[in-house]
């Protein structure tokens, strides 16, 4: 497995307000099952961190498909990234 950092940008308010509960709804699927370490949004609503633990960038590009955030299209991928875990030890 790899984790992977996405950054985002929020790039239609409006819409990504109408989609976020099926967005919240599919990132709690995806914690559940293990595929999501951590999610949320900067603090100004700009955009949002994400870190998934995958078996590779491709399955994350299935993923990411799947999500009503992208399906809406209202965000642009800033930082995609794999990551390493330095702390807290794992």
């Amino acid at each position: 497995m790899a984790l992977f950092a996405l950054q985002l940008k929020f790039t239609d308010p409006d819409r990504r307000m109408e989609v976020r509960p099926a967005h919240r709804d599919y990132l709690a699927e995806l914690h559940a099952a293990g595929k999501l370490h951590e999610a949320g949004p900067f603090a100004d609503q700009s955009g949002a961190l994400l870190i998934y633990d995958v078996a590779d960038e491709a399955e994350l590009g299935e993923i990411l498909a799947r999500d009503p955030y992208t399906t809406a299209g209202v965000y642009e991928i800033v930082t995609l990234l794999e990551w390493e875990r330095g702390f807290p030890p794992a």
